[in-house]
């Protein structure tokens, strides 16, 4: 593992200023100076995780693979990842800017031609997509959900790719053409929740031609922020009570002395609206009202499972203050026994404190602390050097990057790498580095118009 490290070497400085879509210049809260080895570090994840994106895709329609399994369907969020991940690909040198470019135009047009339709075997219906579709014709698998956050997700890098493609050639004139079209497109309305109740006109997780609505809808924070606010930049009829009703159900909770914050115990999703969007000195009514930002609130949250992870009330082999981060990952199974305690599959494994524990089997993802890095480099860069340097010989580094996960009580390690494990990788710490998803999404106007529409912007 350690001739990885030296793949790369640069000095580099995060100098602390970030700009928006106007003159206008915030310090950022990360100053962070790196080493040449923890620049070359990253260097050598963020490439390993790219290289996913280039490998498990299909070229001509620009479909992501949910996971390293040949039979493995295409993931609608894995795939609006990709998008940028392809764009910073292209600033790194890995591909050319027409590769970056081509692919990111044969998916919008697949997107845009393919079946809208509320057959069972179409694409996406009221210009929603389904959750999984198969990588080659690009039709709807597994009886899954035309999912609401799956297409927000899948928008997000849209509109990143509608302000980084700004120039007056064909090519990036069609794909801001066709992203806007596959934006306007889609009906909120249709998925609105009907009145009263916990979920009353809140937006819905899903819709199924065979059930019709799901009867949850999305409540309390969590990583569909990102997809409230592109409603509202779309006059979505049923925002202002829908997203009043979606912070009426926030907890709030100090799980340790000052690091008091609203909940969600897994840290996907305390990373997958970030990715895109800057939130720093961004917070809405409720936020505002407890002093700190959605950046301060995720950063809090990261911190959290560190803790956790040293009090390890649980009593897992393994944890300790470079060895920590519970997010929705695969796990070992129960096929497996230690101690007579159970083992999980595929979970949202999380932790909001030692009293909120959600699926905590011992499983480790090391995305849960890789995708935090602009939340708290200076415990994330350390955890990530640790775990390469403990257990990636053991099975934890591949071809990839970082496996999906591992368990050290039972020393298994996951065979699977996953898109939305590996595309954080990828954003985030471009987003460390450069700021550059943030920069070219926080220049988006539909962006900043659902912020305002939420109070995002004081008056």
């Amino acid at each position: 593992m350690k001739k990885l490290l030296i793949l790369f070497g640069f000095w580099v400085t995060i100098y602390g200023v970030v700009t928006f879509g106007s003159d206008e210049k915030l310090s950022r809260r990360i100053n962070f100076q790196l080493t040449p080895s923890e620049e070359a570090f990253l260097d050598t994840l963020q490439y390993y995780s790219f290289r996913y994106f280039i490998n498990e895709i299909n070229h001509e329609n620009g479909l992501v693979r949910d996971r390293t399994q040949v039979e493995s369907p295409a993931s609608m969020a894995a795939t609006g990842f990709a998008i940028p991940i392809w764009a910073i690909g292209a600033e790194r040198g890995w591909i050319s800017k027409e590769k970056a470019k081509s692919l990111t135009l044969n998916l919008l047009k697949f997107l845009w031609t393919a079946e809208q339709s509320d057959a069972d075997s179409a694409t996406g219906y009221k210009g929603f997509f389904y959750h999984f579709v198969d990588m080659k014709t690009g039709k709807r698998i597994w009886d899954c959900e035309l999912s609401s956050i799956d297409t927000g997700l899948l928008l997000a890098g849209i509109h990143f790719a509608i302000q980084y493609y700004y120039g007056n050639d064909d090519i990036e004139k069609e794909i801001r053409e066709l992203g806007e079209k596959i934006t306007q497109r889609v009906e909120w309305d249709f998925l609105t929740m009907p009145p009263g109740g916990k979920y009353g006109n809140t937006i819905s997780l899903s819709w199924e031609p065979e059930t019709g609505l799901n009867t949850i809808g999305w409540v309390g924070f969590n990583e569909s922020l990102i997809m409230y606010i592109l409603a509202a930049s779309l006059d979505y009829k049923k925002i202002d009570d829908a997203y009043n009703t979606w912070l009426a159900n926030y907890e709030w909770r100090e799980p340790y002395t000052g690091l008091a914050h609203a909940l969600f115990p897994p840290l996907f999703g305390h990373q997958y609206s970030h990715m895109f969007i800057d939130f720093r000195r961004l917070a809405d009514s409720y936020l505002r009202e407890k002093g700190i930002d959605y950046f301060e609130n995720s950063r809090r949250a990261v911190l959290t499972q560190q803790r956790y992870a040293i009090v390890n009330p649980l009593g897992w082999k393994g944890y300790d203050s470079l060895c920590w981060g519970l997010t929705a990952c695969d796990g070992p199974g129960n096929s497996y026994n230690y101690d007579d305690k159970k083992f999980e599959y595929y979970n949202a494994r999380g932790t909001s404190g030692n009293d909120v524990i959600q699926s905590d089997d011992g499983t480790i993802a090391p995305t849960a602390a890789g995708g935090s890095i602009v939340f708290a480099p200076e415990i994330v860069l350390p955890t990530l050097i640790s775990m390469m340097e403990k257990y990636g010989d053991k099975g934890l580094w591949g071809k990839y990057g970082f496996v999906d996960s591992f368990n050290p009580t039972l020393n298994w390690f996951n065979k699977d790498y996953l898109g939305i494990d590996q595309g954080p990788f990828v954003i985030m710490i471009e987003n460390f580095r450069t700021g550059l998803v943030w920069d070219y999404v926080m220049k988006d106007p539909l962006i900043i118009k659902g912020l305002q529409r939420l109070g995002f912007f004081e008056n």
